[in-house]
């Protein structure tokens, strides 16, 4: 099933490189011309505020889900096409989840990882068929790359869970080899020893 809404995972800063933000645009753009309805945290700082900008720039169709804690701060986008205000920041995670095919993961921090490893975690368990990427835009994911490698290496995870993140610095390849991704084999993992 082609690919029709993607949900951004990005960070509340900019960053101190003009990269990240530059990259944001690059991606949102790449995602409005393949007509990909466009899922994000809902803020008007930070990347969050790049992807609402860009999205609203190319005419896309930006979904924002922000919690009512923040929307009540006044750094939510007021200019989308659609706003979700919801009680908790779990259940922000809960609707972007529902509300998307697929997840790009843009740099960010704590929140950003937060929301990534929830729904890895959710594909491992076979809790839904999503794929996620990471835009490891100027190496910014290449230590935790190389950490997720190790904890295989360490067997904390397995091969083919740590092939259930795609990795690339281009927009148009992560975009592509997520419309091709398949969901690894998890109906067995349980009952094997590690």
């Amino acid at each position: 099933m082609p690919i029709q809404s993607v949900c951004i995972f990005c960070g509340s800063n900019t960053g101190r490189d003009a990269v990240y933000a530059e990259a944001t645009r690059t991606l949102v753009r790449t995602l409005a011309a393949a007509g990909i309805k466009i899922i994000f945290g809902g803020g008007k700082v930070g990347l969050m505020g790049v992807v609402a900008e860009a999205a609203i720039a190319a005419r896309a169709h930006v979904v924002g889900v922000t919690p009512r804690r923040l929307l009540e701060h006044e750094v939510v986008h007021k200019g989308l096409t659609e706003l979700h205000v919801v009680d908790s920041m779990h259940e922000r995670k809960v609707l972007m989840t529902r509300l998307s095919d697929a997840f790009i993961v843009l740099p960010g921090g704590m929140g950003t990882l937060d929301e990534t490893f929830e729904v890895l975690t959710l594909t491992q368990l076979g809790v839904h068929r999503k794929a996620c990427g990471l835009l490891n835009v100027a190496g910014f994911y290449d230590r935790l790359v190389d950490f997720l490698d190790h904890a295989v290496d360490e067997r904390f995870i397995r091969a083919e869970h740590r092939g259930m993140i795609v990795v690339e610095t281009d927009p148009l390849r992560l975009l592509d080899r997520l419309g091709n991704w398949t969901m690894p084999e998890v109906s067995k993992w349980m009952d094997r020893k590690s």
